[in-house]
């Protein structure tokens, strides 16, 4: 067991679809074995609506949610990032792991597109947790 928990980070540019499902997903699937943060580099002013129906479907809800700044504190603070599209924008830090997963773009999709983004968000993320040897409640 790990001395202390990984720290991931999800960026998107506006942090109001992808980045906020995966780090939904996450803290859903890894509880408090992980710390889950999410951010933009230019973030929206509010979720994305068809992105909070779609995880509501899978009994997540995002509604509380609002989009963050990305901020160099952040990264410093993550033990590995997922960018998902906001390109030149992240910060690299040496000693982080940096993952890039290309998705697709969310942002003014109905529900029927975003969901097969949220599923392969979804794999994704439980494809991390046992990369990171994290076990899932469910």
């Amino acid at each position: 067991m790990p001395e202390s928990k990984p720290s991931v980070l999800f960026v998107c540019v506006h942090n109001a679809g992808r980045s906020q499902m995966g780090a939904a997903f996450l803290t859903h699937l890894g509880g408090d074995r992980v710390e889950v943060r999410s951010a933009g580099s230019a973030p929206a002013e509010a979720v994305n609506p068809a992105v909070v129906a779609a995880m509501c479907e899978v009994g997540i809800g995002l509604s509380a949610q609002t989009p963050k700044l990305l901020t160099a504190e952040a990264v410093q603070a993550s033990d590995v990032v997922i960018t998902m599209g906001c390109g030149d924008a992240c910060p690299v830090f040496p000693g982080k792991q940096y993952l890039d997963w290309k998705l697709a773009d969310p942002a003014g999709q109905g529900i029927e597109a975003v969901r097969p983004i949220r599923d392969e968000i979804e794999q994704r993320v439980r494809n991390l947790l046992a990369e990171l040897d994290i076990r899932t409640g469910t």
